[in-house]
């Protein structure tokens, strides 16, 4: 009996002993690994600096990307490489070098014709979208109806500017206003279209929120339709800015004294090529300043939408 009791004593105490030794054994295979937890720590910060220097030469490359194509356009275009392709003589397509001396040449013209027709761009761009803004937001306080309205809105884009500009010459005379209201039309449909899908397309969940706190049609409009709808309008102010452009010199081909898209046509006519492209080159560069303006009041007035894009 005691002999027994002896030997499960000895049991037990072995019992002990070796969960002591297993105990002891983690604990140093877990002191063990902590070194290599360090390293492990430390590949992992080297992965995440490589990989951000990967991602800024990414951006880098991005970012130069459109610059070399543009470059090497130019220089295809310099060394006949599209005359060649498209069997074209010099007076048909002059090369950069005589459309910069043109330039150069007829500087001060130039700077006065792209001022006027500038003002047409700004005149017409700004009252189009106005206007369209306007009746767009006067839709969305009637969804049904204001739907049906801003669709016979939108058939004024399938107005042909050629035809649209005599009879706006017509209405207002050759002045600059007719311009501007050629450039007003054709920007009105565009945005009455962009900003009304922005103001209507609201989540339900939004809506019934604001309407169980009593909010009034105008509440919700400036507090949710608005604030939600803002991509949207600016979505048309950068549609816009492009066609009025192309608003404005289409515009001032019929009956007008002075403007880009007078000299274009009239040099055309005279088949002095340098000139009409030199018209050609001030009407892009205005166009893309004008627009990158854009781009930058969208980015500075709803960056939470820039945010939300990169992401």
């Amino acid at each position: 009996m005691n002999e027994g009791v002896m030997m499960n004593h000895n049991r037990d105490e072995s019992g002990v002993a070796s969960v002591s030794g297993t105990s002891t054994l983690s604990g140093s295979s877990l002191a063990a690994s902590v070194p290599g937890s360090e390293v492990q720590g430390q590949r992992g910060q080297a992965e995440k600096e490589r990989s951000d220097g990967n991602t800024g030469r990414k951006r880098i490359v991005l970012y130069l990307l459109p610059w070399l194509a543009g470059m090497l356009f130019l220089a295809l275009w310099h060394f006949r490489f599209f005359h060649r392709l498209f069997s074209l003589e010099s007076y048909q397509l002059p090369v950069p070098s005589a459309i910069a001396a043109s330039i150069r040449e007829n500087a001060e013209m130039l700077f006065r014709y792209a001022l006027y027709s500038g003002t047409e761009m700004l005149g017409g761009f700004l009252l189009g979208s106005l206007l369209g803004a306007l009746a767009a937001a006067g839709a969305s306080f009637f969804p049904i109806s204001g739907k049906a309205g801003v669709a016979v809105m939108s058939a004024l884009n399938a107005v042909p500017i050629v035809a649209l500009a005599p009879i706006m010459n017509n209405w207002f005379g050759d002045g600059i206003w007719s311009r501007i209201a050629v450039v007003a039309v054709i920007t009105m449909a565009a945005m009455a279209v962009s900003l009304f899908k922005g103001l209507t397309s609201i989540q339900p969940q939004y809506s019934e929120l604001l309407g169980g706190l009593a909010a009034s049609n105008m509440q919700v409009f400036l507090k949710l339709r608005l604030p939600h709808a803002m991509p949207s309008l600016f979505a048309g102010l950068k549609i816009n800015m492009s066609t009025s452009i192309i608003g404005a010199i289409v515009g001032e081909f019929f009956i007008a004294s002075q403007g880009l898209g007078y000299l274009l046509s009239d040099q055309i006519r005279l088949a002095n090529m340098p000139l009409a492209w030199s018209c050609i080159v001030i009407a892009a560069a205005l166009g893309i300043v004008l627009y990158e303006a854009v781009v930058l009041a969208e980015k500075r007035l709803i960056p939470w939408n820039r945010t939300r894009t990169n992401s």
